[in-house]
């Protein structure tokens, strides 16, 4: 499966393969074109209670990410389309947060790769 994880606020490449959001809330300040997106999926976000909980803070992201992937497991559905769509060409999964480390996106990606 060939994944990678890119802001929405940079650039679209023709590397990035199918471009799918993965945020429950539209990033501000991105216009629908300038997204180039192939798909918006909000239902494999985090619940919005788990997001406002997380609230992007680095000392909660372990914790996040063990109640991320916790909503994962009841959402197979969605996991296998996204892992579907990873074997057949890149894909760049999207995430409008400012942390590029800890972000639903990175505990995504390790968890379609598991």
């Amino acid at each position: 499966m060939d994944i990678q994880i890119k802001r929405i606020y940079e650039d679209a490449t023709k590397n990035d393969g199918t471009r799918i959001l993965v945020d429950r809330i539209w990033p501000r300040g991105v216009s629908k074109e300038d997204a180039h997106l192939d798909e918006w999926m909000k239902e494999i976000a985090p619940s919005s209670e788990l997001r406002k909980w997380f609230d992007h803070k680095e000392e909660r992201f372990k914790e996040f990410s063990k109640k991320y992937e916790t909503e994962l497991k009841d959402k197979p559905e969605l996991v296998k389309e996204l892992q579907d769509k990873a074997e057949k060409k890149r894909l760049t999964l999207l995430y409008g947060a400012k942390n590029e480390e800890y972000n639903q996106a990175v505990v995504l990606k390790t968890f379609l790769l598991k």
